[in-house]
Order: structure tokens, then sequence, then C-alpha cells
């Protein structure tokens, strides 16, 4: 069986202006460059789309000019993560309405709930909504964790709840997730928040990726993931290894988000790296070691 939600998924950044607002300009050519290289989906407001940081109205904007532009060429999907449940069941119809093809919700953060208030959170996000519904896991930033048992319980209970974002570095987690999960619904997708974990995530059961460096070059995963789908596993170790070589971006900046928009801004798209704040903005020193890590 095949998950629905399989392959490679670009939480795309949010570009604006040096002002703030938004470019929807730049960032329609972004996302049809996301469409082009064959990537399987789009996540809008993610931790990279800074969704934490625009108010619900401008975010509702971004997503429906989004659905116009992909107009079907990937699946777009829409971080609905707020500390506020109405927030985010309102967000979530408003999704539904405009034709989003998936919500993406991440757990409460600040106080991080316990396994029964996760879980009222979810089921309330479930039932509020036809579509379909992945969980994100990020403990690292919630600070709280999603764990195998809680998973398999809401995927039970829930038909629309099918796939989660696993955001943990350590793929221990990931495949226990998968092995429970598994038990409950096989077609379950669980894809890996981090970008170097495609391969051992599709050797453990799992779907794939939901990963930042997408931004940067979706066409070396999506051959990477045509490869690991065909049996070309020299073509596919080839590209992790570019993968891991890539990976030295994060290190170049203060935020990751920034150094994500610096090296979309470093590949040729004119974008402001502007991240909002409070932030500490991306140098031109650390674009300049950006620009070199690309080249190399």
């Amino acid at each position: 069986m095949t998950a629905r939600f399989e392959g490679v998924y670009c939480p795309s950044i949010t570009i604006t202006h040096d002002d703030g607002s938004l470019d929807l300009d730049l960032w329609g050519k972004h996302l049809d460059h996301l469409a082009e290289s064959g990537l399987n989906g789009v996540l809008l407001f993610g931790s990279i789309g800074e969704f934490f940081a625009y108010p619900l109205e401008v975010k509702k904007q971004a997503v429906e000019f989004a659905v116009k532009r992909v107009a079907g060429r990937m699946d777009v999907l829409v971080g609905i993560g707020d500390t506020d449940l109405n927030k985010v069941i309102d967000f979530a119809k408003f999704g539904e309405r405009i034709g989003v093809d998936a919500l993406v919700a991440v757990s409460p953060y600040y106080f991080g709930p316990s396994d029964g208030a996760a879980e009222r959170y979810f089921d309330a996000i479930a039932e509020a909504t036809e579509l379909p519904v992945i969980l994100y896991n990020f403990p690292d930033r919630t600070g709280s964790d999603l764990s195998p048992a809680l998973v398999a319980r809401l995927a039970a209970k829930h038909a629309n709840i099918v796939g989660i974002k696993d955001t943990v570095d350590t793929i221990s987690h990931t495949r226990k997730v998968i092995r429970a999960v598994h038990e409950v619904n096989p077609d379950f997708a669980v894809l890996s928040g981090y970008d170097e974990y495609y391969l051992v995530n599709r050797v453990s059961g799992g779907a794939g990726v939901i990963c930042g460096l997408t931004n940067v070059e979706p066409e070396t995963y999506v051959k990477l993931h045509h490869a690991y789908q065909t049996g070309d596993y020299a073509t596919a170790v080839a590209c992790a290894e570019r993968v891991s070589h890539l990976e030295a971006v994060y290190d170049c900046a203060d935020l990751f988000i920034a150094a994500i928009k610096g090296a979309v801004k470093a590949k040729g798209l004119p974008i402001s790296t502007l991240i909002r704040e409070p932030a500490v903005q991306l140098t031109d020193a650390q674009y300049a070691q950006i620009q070199s890590l690309l080249a190399e």
C-alpha cells in the first residue's frame, strides 16, 4: 500500500518585501519553481514559513493566493498552528473552503500539553474538518512530544488524521512512530522533518520528508525520491551526499529561517532575506558564506 502523502514536500519560506509586506510576485515565482521541479507538495506557514509571526488575515490572503498560483500542480498543505484553538479551527475551515489539500497541525506550544490535552486538541481539529490532517511533532519548539502511542491512538480514532511530520533529530523516534501507527493504519504517512533523513526514513517504512532545503534545491530532492522509488540506489546515495553537504547552510545564520532565505536568494531569486522580529537578520558576511557553500 502507498501513503497518500508520500515523497518530498517543501515547507515554503514566506517571501516578503523589506518592509515586511507579502511579496506575492517573487513568492509566486518560488512556488512555480517548486511545482515545476516535480515536488509532491508545498507546506505554507510551517516553522520555516514563520507561522507564529503573521496575523491570521495575512495568512489567509497568502494561502488563497498560493492555491490559485499552484493550480493543482502539486499538493498545497497549510500549517494551522496557533495557541488559540478557535483560530486554529477558523483557519482549518478557511482552508477547506478554498481547496487546500491537507492541514498540518503542530502541537500547542508554550505550555507543552500532556498526552490527554494534546489528544483533545487534535480531536477537535479532526472533528472540525473533512480535510486530511497531518500532525506536526516538533518537541524542541513546542515543549512536548507526540509519543508513538498517542499518534497511533489518534490515527485509530480519526480517519482524516493521515500523517505526521516528525521533526525529531533521531530516527529511532520516527521509527517507533512508524511501527506503532502502521499497526493501526498501514497507509499512514510518517514524514521526517530533518533534511538528511529521507533515506533512513524510507528504509524504516516512512513516506519521505517535509524539509527546508527543498526551498533551495528541490531538484536534488526530486531526483533522490525518484531514484529511491526506482531502485537506482547509486543516484540516491549521490543525492543524499549533496543534501549532507547542503546541511552546512543551516550553520550560517542565527536562525535557520534566515539561512534558507539567504540560500534561495543565492540560487538566483532576488528575495528579501528579512525574517520577522524579534530576530537577528542575515548579514552580508553570512550571505557570502552561503553563496560559497552552494557553489561547492
